[in-house]
């Protein structure tokens, strides 16, 4: 029984490794990889390193986007750690991928002000996915839900898995979105100059908060090794030990 286990995992080590892994951690202070997608009439946010996690602060509603990536990239999973340590209003915290140029998939942890003709404005907590352009701020919703917002001062985790046109989106390893399939506008009315979002990039952002980003990680066929992830501290090690059982 031993040997046939040893036989097992000796055949499955060159699957893992036909897959690519990127990784950033920042411990190196190095940002040269990442470009801030911003709005066109909006200057760039500050992204700086501290203790070897990622920090920006944003005081608008907009969400501002670190990203990388390049137009090859297809089929992947992006995840990665957050700890929001303030919030400044009505903002959101976001995950994105298939990133082209200013097209993107935003799914966002948020909490919108909602009207309704003939009543009082309502705050809402939600999980919100949309897809399109950053820039114009032209967006199809894919999935909307209540969600509460992540808890200040502690680590969560997100995680987006884009195959194809379908799309799945995870927080703290629970399933919260999908599988979602995303419809084919081209051709359709009003969304003839739609993409179809099959490859591009991957970032993430926030607005309104203060918040710390850490071990960036990406896996697809298409995506370049790079880096490996650290000793983690203790307020990480659950996230850590979720993602190893996934293996």
């Amino acid at each position: 029984m031993k040997l046939t286990r040893i036989v097992v995992v000796l055949l499955l080590l060159p699957l893992f490794g036909w897959a690519g892994t990127f990784i950033e951690t920042f411990n190196d202070d190095d940002l040269e990889d990442w470009q801030e997608l911003v709005r066109l009439d909006k200057a760039p946010g500050v992204w700086e390193v501290v203790d070897d996690e990622l920090q920006t602060v944003s005081r608008e509603k907009f969400v501002r986007l670190l990203t990388t990536g390049d137009s090859t990239w297809k089929d992947y999973t992006v995840e990665f750690d957050v700890k929001p340590l303030n919030k400044h209003g009505i903002g959101a915290i976001t995950i994105a991928a298939r990133v082209q140029g200013t097209w993107v998939v935003l799914c966002s942890i948020e909490d919108p002000v909602e009207f309704v003709e003939g009543k009082p404005p309502r705050q809402r907590e939600q999980i919100s996915c949309v897809y399109g352009d950053f820039h114009d701020v032209i967006f199809v919703r894919l999935h909307a839900a209540p969600h509460p917002l992540l808890k200040l001062n502690k680590w969560a985790h997100l995680k987006l898995s884009v195959h194809n046109n379908i799309f799945s989106f995870s927080v703290n390893e629970k399933q919260v979105m999908g599988p979602a399939k995303m419809p084919n506008l081209i051709g359709v009315p009003d969304f003839g100059h739609f993409p179809d979002f099959r490859t591009g990039g991957v970032g993430f952002g926030i607005a309104n908060y203060t918040a710390r980003f850490d071990n960036i990680t990406i896996t697809g066929d298409s995506v370049p090794n790079k880096g490996a992830l650290p000793v983690t501290q203790k307020d990480k090690l659950a996230i850590t030990w979720g993602q190893l059982k996934q293996f």
